[in-house]
Order: C-alpha cells, then structure tokens, then sequence
C-alpha cells in the first residue's frame, strides 16, 4: 500500500510502498478514504509527542473509510460499514496488548474494534466525519476540562484551528462567551462560528483590546498555541483569580501564573461514544468542520511542513481513495 512515513525518528516524511496490514483478533482493517492532519503528527515525527515505538512509521491518527476485513473474535462492525475514528497515538498499544498499528496517511489501517472509532451516520460524509475525531474530541473535552456552564467568558488562543473551530462552536452552544485569539485575516471567519470577539495576536497579547473585549475579566483560558510556558503565562493574565488556564502544549506545567489560577495540561481521553455524539451533531449541522486544504497523499509532508510553521485554519484533509472508487 502507499503511505507517507519516517523511517527515524525527525527523519522526513516520504512516501513509500508498505506491505498492506492485516487484522489481529478484535482489530477490524479500514480501507482508508480520507486522513486529516493534527498537529501530534507532525510533533510525534519531531519527537515532542510520544515517540513511534519502531519503524517505518506511518503518521497520522484521524481517518474516515470501510472496514475491509475482520480480525478473529466477536466484533461489533461489519465488512462494508462506514466507519471513522481515531487510531492509536505512538506508543499506545492495540488488541491483546500488541503495539498500535497507528498511521492514517497510508491506505489501510488496522485498529481494535473497541477503540475510538464509530460508524458514519447518514448525513455526514466521509471527509468531514475524517476531520472530525481529534478536533472534536479535545474540544469537548477541554470545555469539559474548564468548567464553564454558561454566561462565562472563555479566551481560545490558536481559535482558527480545527479544535479552536470546534471548540467556539460548542462553548456557544452551551451560551460561554468566546474571545477568539488568531492572527492577522483569521479574525473573519470566527464570528461566523459564534466568537463574541476577537483579537489579534500578530503583534503579541493586546492587553487594551483584551480589557475591552472582557471588562470583567475571562474565566478560563484555552490555550492551543503556546509552546512554551513563558508564552503560556502571558495569555493567562488575563484569566481572573480562580479561573483556569489549559494548555494543550504541555505548557501549564511550569508557568508562572497569576495568583488564584489553576494551570491545566490537557490530556485526550479518546471515546468512541464521544464520536458518536460529535458525529450526530455534525450531521445535523449543529457542529461545522471548516476544512481549508484538500490534498493528494504525496502533498501530505507539504502539509506537515505547513503546520509546523503555524497558523492552521481549520482542518486539512488527505485523499486515500475516493468513496466510491476500487
């Protein structure tokens, strides 16, 4: 099968000719349609996420597709079923304890049947439901993680991207006032997903236009961006005493905080009920996916090198096999 892979650790991404996978008992294999791009796969590469275990090592984790064959043992899928998810990050392991067969940017991937991977609903196609699994999830879960129930204030840094996207959208569901952090042209397309406000962060963190936006202060901080703790801090003063500051960077640790705020480093706990949820309200239109690049699978280290240098819109997708097509 043909698969973007690294044969080293921060070696870099080629594509390359890989013998196809085949299922272990309660592992189903998909016949993978799209992949979309998170920044852990690139950061897996680099070795700042966990570290593949061997190698080659196929990048990726989000995908939409078919199951194309069964492993042994009872199984809740079907050859045939729709299916999307996310497969195992480095290091996890898969059924019976073996190592994750993770690596979306390939043609087949082969994942255990009880992991987070759920069925497409009618409605939502396979593109979207690929771009759906990591965004949404840490989404969902980081307004979990904050604890914001409404008519609070929650400042997103890094908002343009796919889980920033996703997360304005369900905080304004559930009536949070979000303050949408990007740069420069960004700003446009976030009141479209429900922003209160936003702001640009081009020239650094514009504490006038901060107060401005949040007179009374922001209760939570969501920190998407920030690599560092000294850059993590700055935009958590502007969180009040007892809110929270979550960073998604692993950059809570170590921050110097205002007192009276409690740091966070979020951690996904991926559900395959939790893509069920996501997926039911993709389909119904009530959560959008803005996807801003579609790309043949030889583009994907292109795309890798691209998020790298920030500044992600939305979701980027990559074409296995067409739905529909042999």
């Amino acid at each position: 099968m043909r698969a973007i892979a690294v044969s080293a650790l921060r070696a870099d991404p080629v594509l390359v000719e890989l013998p196809k996978p085949d299922p272990r008992p309660g592992e189903v294999r998909v016949r993978i349609e799209y992949a979309s791009l998170n920044p852990q796969d690139w950061q897996a590469v680099d070795g700042s996420a966990p570290a593949p275990a061997s190698f080659p090592f196929v990048v990726g984790v989000d995908y939409a597709g078919r199951v194309d064959m069964i492993g042994g043992g009872d199984n809740r899928f079907r050859v045939g079923d729709p299916v999307f998810g996310r497969a195992g990050a480095p290091g996890t392991t898969g059924a019976a304890g073996a190592p994750s067969a993770c690596g979306t940017y390939g043609q087949y991937v082969c994942v255990p049947q009880d992991s987070a991977i759920a069925l497409v609903p009618r409605g939502l196609d396979s593109r979207t439901a690929a771009a759906l699994p990591t965004a949404g999830m840490a989404a969902a879960q980081i307004l979990e993680a904050v604890a914001l129930r409404g008519h609070e204030t929650l400042l997103v840094v890094g908002a343009a991207g796919g889980v920033g996207c996703c997360l304005t959208q369900l905080a304004r569901a559930r009536d949070v006032r979000v303050i949408a952090a990007v740069r420069g042209d960004e700003r446009a397309a976030m009141g479209s997903l429900g922003a209160a406000a936003t702001i640009d962060l081009t020239d650094g963190v514009p504490a006038d236009a901060l107060r401005d936006a949040c007179p009374d202060g922001i209760d939570a901080l969501a920190d998407l961006a920030s690599a560092t703790p000294e850059a993590f801090a700055a935009h958590a003063c502007a969180v009040r005493p007892g809110g929270i500051a979550l960073s998604t960077r692993g950059a809570a640790s170590g921050a110097q905080l205002p007192e009276g705020v409690r740091g966070v480093d979020f951690r996904l706990d991926p559900s395959p009920v939790l893509l069920d949820v996501l997926a039911a309200g993709a389909a119904d239109g009530i959560l959008r996916v803005p996807i801003d690049l579609e790309l043949p699978l030889e583009k994907a280290p292109e795309a890798l090198d691209r998020n790298r240098a920030g500044g992600a819109r939305g979701k980027t997708v990559i074409v296995l096999h067409h739905p529909g097509h042999c």
